[in-house]
C-alpha cells in the first residue's frame, strides 16, 4: 500500500482513498475497524436476505466518519475535534 506524500491518502490499485486519522490511538482504531467490518457484513447479510440494508449502511458511514475516512478531513480539524469525532463514533457504534 502506498501513501501520498502528505499522508492524507492511501493509494490502492491506482485509486486514492482517504487515510485513517493517524491520531486515533491504535486500540480505539481497532475497535472502530471491527465495528466497520461488522457493519459491512451486515450489509451483505441484509442484501442476501432481501432485507433493507440502510441501517447497516448507516453504521458503515458512522464508522468511516469516526475513522476520519469520510466527512470533514481530519487534517483540517483541531486535535479536540478529531478526538470528539472518534470518541462519538465509539459511543454510537458499540453496544
Amino acid at each position: 500500500m502506498e501513501t501520498t506524500e502528505d499522508g492524507h491518502f492511501v493509494v490502492i490499485k491506482g485509486r486514492r482513498w482517504r487515510a485513517t486519522d493517524p491520531a486515533i490511538p491504535e486500540d480505539e482504531a481497532a475497535r472502530l475497524r471491527r465495528a466497520l467490518m461488522a457493519a459491512r457484513r451486515d450489509v451483505g447479510a441484509a442484501l442476501r436476505a432481501g432485507d433493507d440494508p440502510a441501517p447497516a449502511r448507516a453504521r458503515v458511514q458512522a464508522a468511516k466518519v469516526a475513522l476520519g475516512e469520510r466527512g470533514a478531513p481530519w487534517w483540517e480539524q483541531s486535535p479536540d475535534e478529531r478526538r470528539e469525532r472518534w470518541e462519538r463514533g465509539l459511543r454510537d457504534l458499540e453496544p
